[in-house]
């Protein structure tokens, strides 16, 4: 079927630019050795622009992407919580790896990847143990961690800064503001992470329409990005946040804007990547929150719907730690 016979693979469908930044890196990228020993072609920044009006989010349809597991991180994320043992639990695997990998490297027990998940979720002191990721995501976004000088000369923990709660506040008192930006790079803090952060930095803008109606609009900067596994994720994650912002904020959803530094599909996806290029896009989903939480902190999986989609399968390849 061509482009111009199927609606949805009308060149202005936005699954297009994905599609399109994906052939551009592996037919032009530089190939390049990277920290995970696989190697990688890359290029050096990307953008991608989605309208989230009426419903719209950047959902991949010429794969199966599970937005209920990117559902779930976005919201272990505003927890606070750095331990995968609460993703593990709602059968989320996507951080299993890190901690596996600490854990093998450290005891040198040769340990398979599904046993050691399952000792994660049947033993809390395990879990506590080797479970933790560092002080990633979430920890920065609503605790970023403050010191206080003391009279001894010494320093102290001081109260941590709830960046996501900061916003909130800001988009609601002065939406005009330059600053409404929730950063993960602490730059103090990247050692003691299992992975710094790849997502890093989103600012929220607010514009308005011809009626007059406030729109919120989200740009997230990406220092580093796996187009083939970790962006359709990551589009969609950023899309939910925005959506939950607006929704607190009493605003209209406006446009994501997506900005990679180093965006790159890794050589071991080939199959992945050749497969998903001869596919075309499957109509347009549409995502809707069905209540109205007291704070953004309150979400629960069960109010976010999504209708109308009808992907591709899904296409399994190896995460590179």
């Amino acid at each position: 079927m061509s482009k111009a016979s199927n609606p949805a693979s009308h060149p202005d469908h936005p699954e297009w630019q994905y599609l399109n930044l994906m052939r551009q890196i592996w037919t032009t990228g530089n190939e390049r050795a990277d920290r995970t020993g696989v190697g990688t072609r890359s290029i050096c920044g990307a953008q991608l622009r989605y309208d989230l009006a009426d419903g719209a989010m950047p959902l991949l349809t010429t794969k199966r992407v599970y937005w209920k597991t990117a559902t779930r991180e976005m919201l272990w994320f505003l927890t606070g919580e750095t331990n995968i043992r609460p993703l593990v639990l709602q059968g989320v695997k996507i951080w299993n790896e890190w901690p596996h990998a600490r854990y093998v490297k450290e005891t040198g027990e040769k340990i398979a990847l599904d046993a050691f998940v399952e000792r994660i979720a049947d033993d809390e002191s395990f879990a506590a143990r080797w479970g933790d990721l560092g002080p990633v995501y979430g920890k920065q976004w609503v605790d970023w961690p403050t010191y206080q000088y003391r009279k001894d000369g010494l320093y102290e923990r001081g109260p941590g800064i709830n960046q996501v709660a900061q916003v909130v506040e800001s988009l609601t008192s002065n939406p005009g503001s330059r600053r409404h930006i929730i950063e993960g790079w602490n730059v103090a803090e990247l050692d003691r992470m299992a992975l710094p952060p790849c997502h890093k930095t989103y600012q929220f803008h607010v514009s308005t329409d011809g009626d007059g109606q406030s729109r919120l609009n989200c740009v997230l900067y990406q220092r580093s990005c796996d187009v083939a596994l970790g962006l359709p994720f990551n589009l969609w994650s950023a899309a939910l946040l925005t959506r939950m912002m607006a929704q607190q904020t009493s605003m209209a959803p406006g446009e994501l804007v997506w900005m990679g530094g180093d965006v790159h599909l890794y050589l071991n996806h080939a199959h992945l990547i050749e497969e998903q290029l001869s596919r075309e896009p499957q109509g347009q989903p549409t995502f809707e929150i069905t209540r109205k939480p007291e704070t953004i902190f309150d979400y629960k999986i069960e109010d976010f719907v999504v209708q109308d989609y009808a992907p591709l399968p899904p296409i399994k390849a190896p995460v590179a730690v």
